[in-house]
């Protein structure tokens, strides 16, 4: 059903069940990004598994530029396949076995082993749980109309940190030794009686991550609608490419959403290199261990459940594009805040800190000052994303949602390597961790120039000009 803005919206009410359902994939998917890439499993990789931090994570990036190439490529195409088929679920079911077991095999990631061999993991399992991702949310616009998606939308964000938040917690308090004592954070022995000094509290977050997510993308698959256009896959194909090549062309002339999906592109980069990256950055910096990182983790996690919650009302009365503009603002603040830092100062610097250690987990003044830079990325890393996800949900209608979402994942990765290659460069060019993370500043400033000049929703100019 069209309406005013120009986007069409469900035709008939949705059991709150089926909206349960849609935003449990937030919950089940995202211990992955927090526990594996971000907090446990990635400084791991780093710090760990290879010869020395910084070819650690040089590796590490590495990897994300491969995976980032393949999602920006296949996102659209998938998309449109999507909108062709109609069914949402099988595809996310496909791609859900391919990071299942992707996962699973992260147990095998000794000390010593091949960084190539276990790199190669994280890419399948990254690329499917993107994809999956770009068919969950092209779902939102038969779920939700446009008054309730960025509320709908944040707190379904929000409940994704959550799962998180209650996944990273688990492995800190249960399973996350100290490589010197052995002990967790509350003096206990791992469970299963694994073993901090060979990485396996490390490793079991992969096989953990995977037992997570096939349990929680259930209530997606009981109780939210699809559906499907009884269209042979080899026919879908076919069509989908001629309808991504007229979206496409279509786009050209709806600048406006073109405006958006750049900024975002670019927005997006930096958010995804500061997910992929901040955590060995931090490992290599402080020493951090597992239970440090986990534990900064945790309060990045905590703090964006509410923020998120918080920014799914101001999203309702303030819009997408606002709550976008400060949380980039904050990302800015947060980024520079962290790469000036190191132990005995900040700010370049410019400010001096003491470099007496009290002992015990973050015991020197740098490592609190970092800390409550983290805490402003926490404020602003979900609401940024999911008012990024209403934004383009009350841009486009329903019968194209799958396409401009596959587009809206390139968006978000189309030069997604690129900042990972940066990083890359600046590190070989300078040996600077802290170098290659200056780079991100750009893509959050840049990002933020081109949005302040787009119209919001981003199909308000062509709706206008119906009028």
């Amino acid at each position: 059903m069209q309406v005013a803005d120009g986007t069409s919206q469900p035709e008939r009410a949705v059991p709150k069940r089926a909206i349960f359902g849609w935003m449990m994939f937030d919950w089940a998917a995202q211990p992955f990004f927090t526990v594996v890439i971000t907090f446990v499993f990635g400084p791991y990789f780093a710090a760990r598994m290879a010869a020395d931090p910084t070819a650690g994570q040089l590796a590490w990036s590495n990897v994300g530029i491969v995976s980032g190439i393949a999602i920006a490529v296949l996102s659209p195409i998938l998309g449109s396949i999507a909108d062709e088929t109609g069914n949402r679920k099988h595809w996310i079911g496909f791609f859900a076995a391919i990071k299942i077991v992707s996962l699973l095999l992260l147990w095998y990631a000794v000390p010593g082993s091949s960084l190539l061999a276990i790199g190669l993991l994280i890419v399948l399992a990254s690329i499917a749980a993107e994809f999956s991702i770009v068919f969950n949310d092209s779902m939102m616009t038969r779920l939700v109309d446009s008054k309730s998606v960025g509320k709908i939308s944040n707190i379904a964000w929000g409940l994704g940190y959550a799962g998180g938040l209650i996944a990273l917690f688990s492995v800190l308090l249960l399973l996350a030794g100290s490589p010197t004592t052995g002990k967790t954070i509350i003096g206990i022995t791992p469970l299963f009686g694994l073993d901090p000094a060979q990485g396996e509290d490390a490793r079991i977050t992969g096989p953990l991550a995977a037992i997570w997510y096939f349990i929680f993308i259930l209530p997606m698959f009981f109780f939210t609608p699809d559906s499907s256009k009884h269209v042979s896959l080899g026919g879908a194909v076919g069509r989908g490419l001629t309808e991504l090549g007229v979206t496409l062309k279509d786009l050209l002339r709806r600048t406006g959403l073109l405006k958006f999906l750049i900024a975002r592109m670019i927005f997006q980069d930096g958010i995804n290199g500061l997910l992929f990256l901040g955590g060995a950055f931090a490992a290599g910096m402080f020493g951090w261990q597992t239970t440090e990182i986990g534990l900064f983790g945790i309060m990045l996690a905590f703090v964006a459940i509410f923020s998120c919650l918080i920014a799914g009302y101001l999203d309702a009365r303030l819009g997408s594009k606002a709550i976008i503009m400060i949380c980039l603002i904050l990302l800015i603040i947060a980024t520079t805040g962290i790469i000036s830092t190191g132990p005995g100062f900040t700010l370049f610097g410019l400010a001096q800190l003491s470099s007496d250690d009290s002992g015990g987990l973050f015991g020197t003044m740098a490592e609190k000052v970092y800390i409550l830079y983290g805490l402003l990325i926490g404020i602003a890393f979900g609401p940024v994303q999911a008012s990024s996800r209403s934004y383009l949900a009350r841009s486009v209608s329903v019968e194209e949602a799958g396409r401009y979402f596959g587009i809206y994942a390139l968006s978000g990765r189309a030069t997604s390597f690129l900042a990972n290659v940066i990083n890359s460069l600046l590190i070989l060019l300078t040996a600077s961790a802290r170098v290659g993370m200056a780079s991100l500043i750009a893509f959050f400033a840049i990002g933020l120039l081109i949005l302040i000049f787009t119209p919001y929703p981003a199909n308000k100019q062509q709706a206008d000009a119906k009028r």
